[in-house]
């Protein structure tokens, strides 16, 4: 019982002043009291140890928060060496491949000649070149790669290395047939190239499609667009394929547009498609003006569809304007 409780309870005991029926109530009283102080001082221990145990778990998990933090910023940190270190790589290859493509253009005095490329990611599947064989006429390539990133990349250098090597010895025929046995023995799986080429000779055109979207050709005589829309299956899909050539006779103020898909394909925030009907309008619009304003008629109509966002596609096309 407690101290002070008990001492009361002696007084009440011994107390003649108090009857039996008094003392009794009293004691019951004071037992009762104690009762409840004992319970009190239960609970009071047991939220003690509530408190105790409550303040070493949150200790233990504070703890174990910040631990589960340092890992994450540890994490976190390795994530961004990672990014950096392919950044890095992308834009080594993205600046690799950039220097594939020809430093200047070529200068002939029956040919105006104007490029453009954008790729969407840092490494494009799009490729253009330029040669010129021994008998003086002009070999035209441009080439879009299955998909973007470094394996179109890797597919790109393939194809800079076989036209780099052939073209200027062989005639479209033989190139294409050389290009498709290349590229099908690196083994690539679904990797293939889609690659229009074509050769300008006394402004007579040969050209080949393999799998790229039609090329416009101006009529500067009747201001009308013939598209040239022949073509076979992409370098490397098969084994053996059979390619047809085209041949047009080219004329003064004639404009050849080559181009890869990107831009046809550019949607807008209405997820519309630009489309070749509309890009030959655009074309149509601009064919009277030099193939560099060309250009920058085709860029700035392709920029405002997108309304100045980020390509989803690489964009390349080449102009020719016969003198």
């Amino acid at each position: 019982m407690n101290p002070k409780l008990q001492n009361i309870l002696e007084i009440i005991q011994q107390s003649e002043k108090l009857d039996a029926e008094q003392r009794d109530a009293l004691i019951k009283a004071v037992k009762e009291a104690d009762k409840e102080l004992e319970i009190t001082a239960f609970k009071l221990d047991r939220t003690e140890k509530v408190k105790k145990t409550t303040a070493i778990l949150l200790e233990e998990t504070i703890e174990e928060l910040e631990q589960k933090r340092k890992a994450v910023e540890e994490q976190a940190t390795l994530i961004q060496a990672e990014n950096e270190r392919k950044t890095k790589e992308l834009e080594e290859a993205r600046q690799m491949q950039l220097a594939m493509l020809p430093e200047k253009l070529p200068q002939l005095e029956n040919l105006e000649i104007a490029v453009f490329m954008k790729t969407a990611t840092e490494v494009g599947g799009d490729y253009y070149d330029f040669s010129i064989k021994e008998d003086g006429s002009l070999n035209v390539a441009i080439g879009d790669a299955t998909g973007h990133g470094l394996k179109a990349g890797i597919m790109v250098s393939a194809m800079k290395s076989i036209f780099t090597t052939n073209s200027t010895k062989m005639n479209i025929e033989e190139f294409f047939s050389t290009a498709n046995s290349g590229i099908k023995s690196m083994n690539l799986q679904r990797m293939m190239m889609g690659f229009t080429m074509l050769n300008i000779k006394n402004n007579t055109l040969r050209m080949l499609n393999a799998g790229m979207p039609p090329v416009f050709l101006h009529r500067n005589r009747s201001n009308t667009i013939e598209e040239i829309r022949e073509h076979g299956i992409p370098v490397g899909a098969m084994n053996q394929s059979n390619y047809m050539v085209t041949q047009e006779s080219l004329h003064k103020g004639d404009v050849l547009l080559l181009l890869t898909d990107g831009m046809p394909e550019l949607q807008n925030n209405k997820n519309e498609m630009f489309g070749y009907q509309r890009l030959q309008s655009s074309f149509q619009k601009a064919a009277e003006k030099m193939p560099q304003e060309i250009v920058e008629y085709l860029k700035n109509i392709a920029l405002q569809w997108i309304s100045n966002s980020d390509l989803e596609d690489d964009v390349t096309f080449v102009v020719i304007k016969v003198k």
